[in-house]
């Protein structure tokens, strides 16, 4: 007797429909084809156990199982569910009259409970798209997969929970989310506060001008000048979530399967600071299993590489991709997958090897050329997609026993937050665009052309610092967010003259003595 199940794969952040033909013929003789992976192939032994567990027991019969289509790969443990229905439908011990309904997954214990899937939001994308009238899973993912509307899903605790479904003598949980209540509510702000920090006003400043605008953002300072600390607080001034961005980021965590138990959206823009000893595929994803990496995983949000020169060479060159595109691109000899990638860099290392040149109380011990030496393990093609570059001095005794409060989180919010209005008004018939940092020369020569007094300005300063022409575009689109938070729809010089202050690297005269 032949019998379909339906289930999915994922590509990437979506999912195929993935059809599981199940044909069950007297003799004795297993097979499972259709492109399965070591753990699919080692589902009969799981799948035996559940069964009999559930009081049934399995075909002693020649079966074949076909996963289709045949030449997508198909990988992990959540097949085991549609797998084990599709056995016990094809021997006639459950009928399969509502099997067609339904796209089913799950990963089975020996014991018949359903555990745990990776992927459950775009898969359920997916089955509505396709038409299925449910969506039957494991209870832990349910609450994930119900923030798709137009679906109806089942909350799956044990193999036993879906026989009795799909025979009519039970019906499982029906899981509903208020997908746009949901999130609301669960929006706050971030657990980090400005008002924290002691003085740096200068380096705060830069930070509201990166939020406001999507720049990236190169912090160059002495050991325990507040780099860190300071990296920390971005999050909690950027505009909060939109739902169309929610979902996005929560289908990259979903596919990588760190979304927490009874998790719908994710409501804060992520914030990953990855440790320098990483390799270039958990950086920007990859394996033989292509997972997302930490670029994607900081997509719409924040990604904060900590004493930047530490990374290794090739781990940093493999983000210039990425910094440009907003798409990383993973190939293999078989396919190809593409993550999203739009994130804010924040990087932040020492000016020299000692860490103290240019302090203002102790004194560098490193020649020019360590110096040098030391800047030169950051590329300058990866320095040319940082927008601002901005150094921190350490904070005064003085300062730092102030009680003067220091301003919060959420006043430099609302102002990045206006600024970010005036870009989506801006750019709203130009697709792909949301802040300035994303600007193409062509929009750059109709909304970043500085008066006449700030080009004046901006000329002598690229003659007098002998600023590189890698900089000139760098300054306008800095200058142009400069000008959107003091609501100004031209760019005058002063703008233009603070946007030069944020590109320290640039000077021919640093790590010079």
């Amino acid at each position: 007797m032949l019998i379909k199940t339906y289930a999915a794969a994922l590509q990437s952040i979506q999912a195929r429909t993935v059809t599981v033909e199940v044909n069950c013929t007297p003799g004795s003789y297993f097979q499972l084809v259709g492109l399965p992976d070591a753990a699919i192939k080692e589902s009969q032994d799981r799948i035996i156990s559940a069964i009999e567990s559930c009081g049934y027991k399995f075909p002693g019969k020649r079966i074949v199982i076909n996963m289709s289509p045949a030449d997508l790969r198909k990988e992990g443990a959540a097949y085991d569910l549609p797998l084990a229905i599709g056995l016990l439908a094809a021997d006639g011990q459950i009928p399969a009259d509502l099997l067609d309904r339904y796209l089913i997954m799950g990963e089975l214990s020996l014991d018949g409970s359903v555990r745990a899937i990776r992927g459950a939001l775009p898969i359920a994308i997916q089955a509505r798209s396709e038409g299925f009238e449910g969506f039957i899973l494991p209870a832990p993912n349910a609450r994930e997969a119900a923030v798709v509307n137009q679906l109806k899903v089942y909350a799956a605790r044990t193999l036993r929970e879906v026989i009795d479904m799909l025979s009519g003598q039970s019906q499982l949980p029906l899981v509903e989310v208020d997908t746009r209540c949901e999130f609301y509510e669960a929006q706050g702000g971030s657990p980090f506060d400005f008002a924290e920090v002691r003085g740096q006003e200068t380096v705060k400043r830069a930070l509201e001008v990166a939020a406001a605008g999507g720049h990236n953002l190169l912090m160059i300072g002495a050991p325990g000048s507040g780099k860190s600390m300071m990296a920390k607080r971005l999050s909690g001034i950027l505009p909060p979530f939109t739902l169309r961005e929610s979902l996005e980021t929560t289908k990259i965590y979903s596919v990588a399967g760190k979304l927490g138990k009874d998790v719908t959206l994710l409501t804060t823009r992520p914030f990953r600071a990855p440790h320098h000893s990483i390799s270039p595929a958990a950086l920007v994803g990859g394996g033989s299993s292509p997972q997302p990496g930490e670029i994607s995983l900081a997509h719409n949000g924040v990604l904060f590489l900590d004493e930047l020169p530490e990374f290794n060479r090739n781990v940093l060159e493999v983000m210039r991709q990425p910094l440009e595109e907003r798409m990383v691109t993973v190939a293999r000899s078989r396919f190809t997958v593409d993550y999203p990638a739009s994130f804010m860099l924040i990087a932040a290392m020492n000016p020299c090897p000692c860490g103290y040149y240019n302090h203002p109380t102790r004194h560098c011990e490193c020649t020019p050329q360590q110096v040098q030496r030391y800047l030169g393990k950051v590329s300058g093609p990866l320095l040319d997609r940082i927008d601002i570059q901005v150094e921190i001095t350490p904070v005064p005794f003085e300062k730092l026993s102030g009680q003067e409060p220091a301003e919060c989180s959420a006043d430099i919010r609302r102002r990045v937050m206006a600024a970010r209005e005036l870009q989506n008004q801006r750019f709203a018939c130009t697709p792909g665009v949301y802040c300035n940092a994303q600007m193409t020369p062509a929009l750059m020569q109709t909304f970043a052309r500085p008066d006449a007094e700030g080009l004046i300005r901006l000329r002598t300063a690229m003659e007098r610092l002998d600023l590189s022409a890698r900089a000139y575009d760098r300054i306008l689109k800095v200058a142009r967010t400069i000008a959107d938070l003091a609501g100004e729809e031209s760019i005058h010089k002063e703008h233009i003259a603070e946007a030069i202050h944020y590109r320290s690297l640039d000077r021919s005269s640093w790590g010079q003595k």
